[in-house]
């Protein structure tokens, strides 16, 4: 499967917002938003002007694909599936996306970023009830079981992970044990529940057009 191998504070930078690639990191003043809030390229400071209505639209779209890292058409997929799911469709939306099993162990804090939980799940530390799922974008439902695999606990990912985990926002639809490095998933969450700063109505009235 194609995926983005160039500098991940890039796509940071380009949207002028923080999307947590690079972890902990993120957390600090090391991160590049703290130090270079504008888009990279040459010339970029300063140069970028104010964007047009779909210019606007186009930018909160990257910023929540980048964000849960999907690629285009499997990002178009999301919402074709948010469209033909009753509620309001940006609230669908995220839900969907906050269901990926790859998110999930990102927020119970097994890893210390999203493409590091992707590399988790890949790699088949992840069991969901007990069983080996090795799907980054595996749907969860409400009731199911996390765990990383017994013998993956010491890995140095999880381990760095674990140390950052306070950190990070907790989420009301997750019941995590950290000791045991397992946790529950709650119920599908409401917007309220979901700490991603993203203007969702936005991406649905780019997509209408």
């Amino acid at each position: 499967m194609a995926r983005y191998r160039s500098a991940v504070c890039k796509l940071c930078r380009r949207e002028s917002t923080k999307l947590f690639l690079k972890g902990d990191r993120c957390y600090t003043e090391k991160c590049a938003v703290e130090k270079r809030a504008y888009a990279p390229g040459e010339r970029a400071q300063g140069r970028r002007g104010k964007l047009s209505e779909y210019g606007t639209q186009l930018r909160e779209k990257q910023k929540l694909r980048r964000t849960y890292g999907v690629l285009e058409r499997q990002f178009q997929a999301y919402f074709d599936r948010a469209t033909r799911t009753q509620g309001i469709t940006g609230e669908v939306l995220l839900q969907l996306l906050e269901r990926r099993l790859d998110n999930v162990v990102f927020r119970m804090g097994f890893a210390p970023s999203r493409p590091a939980a992707r590399q988790l799940v890949r790699h088949g530390h992840i069991r969901v009830n007990g069983r080996k799922v090795n799907i980054p974008s595996y749907r969860l439902r409400p009731g199911e079981v996390i765990t990383v695999k017994e013998k993956s606990h010491q890995l140095p990912v999880v381990q760095e992970a674990m140390k950052g985990a306070e950190m990070r926002p907790k989420v009301s639809y997750l019941d995590v044990d950290r000791n045991k490095l397992e946790g529950t998933f709650l119920s599908i969450p409401g917007r309220a529940d979901i700490p991603t700063p993203v203007q969702e109505q936005l991406i649905v009235e780019l997509y209408s057009k």
